[in-house]
């Protein structure tokens, strides 16, 4: 679209949407806009409701929730795969709602699109298949070569180019499927659970290949998953979705370290430690014997960026100071985790030895005793 048709199309912007730009004006700077969106499926099955999210441009931004929450939904809003039931989804500060057939086709261009299962033709070779929509858009063959050897040589798939997807590993499949979305140089791209099929080491591959793909060509990255570790490892921000609402959003270091919704706690349960079944069974609520230990809990929410000073705490906890369990990991600069201390002949109360920890973590809490 011009400028000028863009502008234009700006002017029928409702009041209540330049109230919102004027107060909150990283709106303007927007990438990808959902406003109020809805979307119902047979009249009555409501998968999105009053969704209201600005993505900027060259984030990482991550979609989470449990099955059947509408992150597939929203998602494929973004290319009108999907045809929102109300709200508006802007692109550039245009709305898509509207756009023809050739508007789509033109847009479709600009979003890259990668899948949980590939989505590989099986009987067409690895630089056949990211070819295709070239050839498809009339591509002259000289440009489609070139273009080809690149994406191949970007995903490090140079050396497979006449194999077959039965011949690829899963990692290798998702590979061709990435270099293919790329084809049409988009400023965006869309990943629908592309990690889900893959094992733990081949998710890492595909993460640091997607990473590296956002610094070096500068797209906006929309990821949508079911799996908090994800999230941690790639995203710049976050929405959770629950039953087509969303329920939490913010940096990706705000959401781990201190998730206020029983869903994001729900997701972020699998990454976080435990309590161990042994340590538990001989937790006592009081004190039973001069010898017990004080256990502590400490908690790190990322509000403060320096790691944890452990000889300053463990020197104003004083006596015997053990790390049970526990680590801190940083995230976008932030240092987030636990630890399970136990602490025994000091000369302070137990509540005394919450509070002197409370100096060094952003929670503390007093668990019980163990002898």
């Amino acid at each position: 679209m011009s400028a000028a048709n863009a502008r234009l199309r700006n002017l029928d912007t409702p009041p209540r949407d330049a109230e919102q730009t004027q107060l909150h004006p990283e709106l303007n700077r927007a990438h990808v806009r959902f406003i109020n969106l809805g979307k119902t499926y047979d009249g009555t099955v409501q998968a999105l409701h009053g969704i209201d999210v600005a993505i900027q441009r060259g984030e990482v931004f991550g979609i989470i929730g449990r099955s059947g929450a509408g992150k597939s939904s929203l998602i494929r809003t973004i290319n009108r795969l999907e045809q929102p039931s109300s709200g508006r989804v802007l692109i550039d500060q245009v709305d898509i709602g509207d756009f023809d057939e050739d508007r789509l086709v033109a847009l479709r261009r600009r979003i890259g699109m990668i899948f949980q299962h590939f989505n590989l033709m099986s009987a067409k070779t690895v630089w056949q298949n990211v070819e295709l929509p070239l050839k498809v858009a009339g591509i002259p063959k000289p440009q489609r070569e070139q273009k080809v050897r690149e994406l191949l040589e970007l995903v490090g798939l140079q050396d497979k180019h006449k194999a077959y997807p039965a011949q690829l590993s899963g990692g290798q499949k998702q590979r061709v499927g990435i270099a293919r979305s790329l084809v049409h140089d988009p400023e965006i791209l869309l990943c629908d659970e592309a990690t889900s099929a893959l094992d733990p080491e081949t998710t890492q591959s595909i993460l640091a290949l997607l990473r590296e793909i956002n610094r070096r060509l500068g797209l906006t990255i929309v990821l949508i998953t079911h799996e908090m570790a994800v999230i941690r490892d790639i995203c710049d921000r976050v929405v959770v979705l629950e039953h087509g609402k969303i329920v939490e959003q913010g940096p990706v270091w705000q959401v781990f370290g201190s998730p206020q919704h029983t869903v994001s706690q729900t997701l972020l349960a699998p990454l976080q430690h435990a309590l161990p079944q042994e340590l538990q069974s001989r937790l006592q609520p009081t004190q039973v014997s001069a010898d017990a230990a004080v256990v502590l809990r400490l908690q790190f929410t990322g509000s403060a960026t320096d790691e944890p000073d452990l000889a300053a705490l463990f020197g104003a906890l004083g006596g015997r100071v053990r790390l049970l369990q526990g680590g801190v990991e940083r995230i976008q600069g932030h240092a987030l985790g636990q630890l399970l201390l136990a602490v025994n002949g000091s000369a302070h109360s137990a509540e005394e030895l919450r509070n002197r920890a409370a100096n060094w973590a952003q929670q503390a809490q007093v668990l019980g005793y163990v002898v």
